[in-house]
């Protein structure tokens, strides 16, 4: 591999991205016509490089996979169109300083706290993101209409996702992980676990509603501040079931904070709950995750300041087909200290890397976090995070398949790693739960605070 070259290249765009950051007003985030045009050259319908780079390790992008209605099998879940591929070569403590130009301190922290059974299997790189032709359409006509606003805590005049295609500053391509596509209605069951360091633990099952609201962003909508409406529904262990969590997700969090609501079986009703928020724990973690941990960083914005350090190369966790398979039992996946790195599939991709640092006077258990978002979908993929005392303390993972049913790019499973005390959290697991299902009927009333009481109540 021609890394340094392609380091040099990388730090190149980093550099014309700050450039572009510090020159661009925050509240105006619209590209011309002829910005607009490159996503049907030489940038994908996502904004991506459609190229591949100049070493031949990353392969240009060709459409990703295609929409299947034979994506799915019973037995096994997603097939995965990569079976065939056997690994590269695969990275250990003993020879991660080679790679440390493609990994980020987090990754290389890990190696290092463990030796013996961390490592990351290198495979083929396969752009396999894409997205259904009306997702694309609504994507170009944002890159001309969306706007950041309220000082980047809002945005405004988008449609559908993506709302910035051709990202000019960092909270543009955090708002694109955001908002990205994840179908228009879906309903997914998932097992979570908090492993002891020895390997102990229970498996907590979930269910959550998502509905996503195609008048987001619209200010003449009495709903346009909603983002999405969600539900979380606590199954077991039997201590815990029948919890439930009501979301409402704001556009713009400052303007209009989150709305939540929590009912707790042993109270029997429902009551807010504000502080469902920020860095308070989240559902079932025993204190391994903070609510904004949630898909890889869910929430306001508002607490940090937001750096675009650019783009590089970096082996991320990707097509985690093989992680997802129903073939696997939980006890396949759930390890002392991580996950089972046999099941595990690490790609080169581009990624734009953004650092969020906690503003002068504000509160929050990370003071900086570093985020790697995929550049042809915007999801993350991995993040950094610092302490208070500057110290890297915890490294989060998400992997991710195309759901080429559908299509769109999404999580079979979310883990947070800490690096002091050898414990994580695994969510969103479901090799062993039902299918995730898609465009179910669901209505904003289906999730209003009388709604949840009634059903908790049933």
């Amino acid at each position: 591999m021609n890394n340094n070259n392609n380091f040099r290249r990388f730090s190149r765009v980093a550099l014309v991205a700050l450039i572009a950051q510090c020159a661009l007003p925050q509240a105006f985030a619209k590209v011309g016509g002829e910005q607009a045009a490159r996503l049907d050259k030489d940038l994908t319908p996502m904004g991506a490089e459609r190229a591949g780079n100049a070493a031949g390790t990353i392969p240009a992008w060709d459409g990703g996979l295609a929409q299947s209605s034979g994506a799915l099998d019973s037995a096994q879940g997603y097939k995965d169109p990569f079976a065939a591929d056997k690994p590269l070569f695969t990275i250990t403590a003993a020879n991660a300083e080679q790679y440390r130009e493609q990994l980020s301190p987090g990754q290389m922290a890990m190696l290092k706290r463990f030796p013996d059974t961390w490592k990351l299997p290198v495979y083929p790189t396969h752009r396999s993101a894409s997205y259904p032709q009306q997702v694309y359409a609504a994507i170009k006509a944002n890159a001309q209409s969306a706007t950041l606003i309220e000082k980047g805590n809002g945005i405004a005049d988008f449609k559908v996702a993506t709302p910035f295609p051709i990202p000019q500053s960092a909270l543009e391509v955090l708002w694109n992980h955001l908002v990205r596509y994840r179908g228009d209605s879906v309903k997914r069951n998932y097992a979570q676990a908090v492993p002891q360091a020895g390997g102990d633990y229970f498996i907590t099952k979930i269910k959550d509603l998502f509905l996503f609201n195609q008048a987001a962003g619209d200010a003449s909508q009495e709903n346009g501040n909603v983002l999405f409406y969600f539900r979380q529904s606590v199954l077991a262990p039997a201590r815990l079931a029948g919890t439930e969590l009501l979301v409402h997700e704001t556009v713009n969090q400052v303007k209009e904070p989150r709305l939540a609501w929590l009912y707790a079986s042993g109270q029997r009703r429902v009551r807010r709950a504000p502080n469902v928020a920020y860095d308070s724990p989240g559902t079932a973690s025993d204190g391994m995750r903070t609510t904004d941990n949630f898909d890889m960083f869910s929430g306001a914005p508002d607490k940090y300041d937001w750096q675009l350090v650019g783009k590089q190369e970096l082996y991320v966790p990707y097509n985690s087909y093989k992680f997802a398979s129903r073939s696997n039992k939980y006890a396949d996946i759930v390890k002392p200290g991580h996950v089972n790195p046999d099941l595990l599939r690490y790609e080169l991709h581009r990624v734009w890397h953004v650092r969020a640092t906690l503003k002068a006077g504000m509160r929050h258990q990370y003071k900086q976090r570093d985020f790697y978002f995929d550049e042809d979908s915007y999801q993350i993929l991995v993040v950094d995070h610092y302490d208070n005392r500057d110290n890297l303390w915890r490294v989060g993972e998400s992997y991710t398949i195309n759901y080429y049913d559908q299509p769109l790019v999404w999580t079979k499973g979310d883990a947070v790693y800490d690096l002091t005390s050898g414990r994580y959290v695994i969510g969103i697991l479901s090799n062993e739960e039902p299918a995730d299902e898609f465009s179910i009927p669901l209505k904003p009333t289906d999730f209003t605070p009388a709604q949840l009481r009634r059903d908790s109540l049933r």
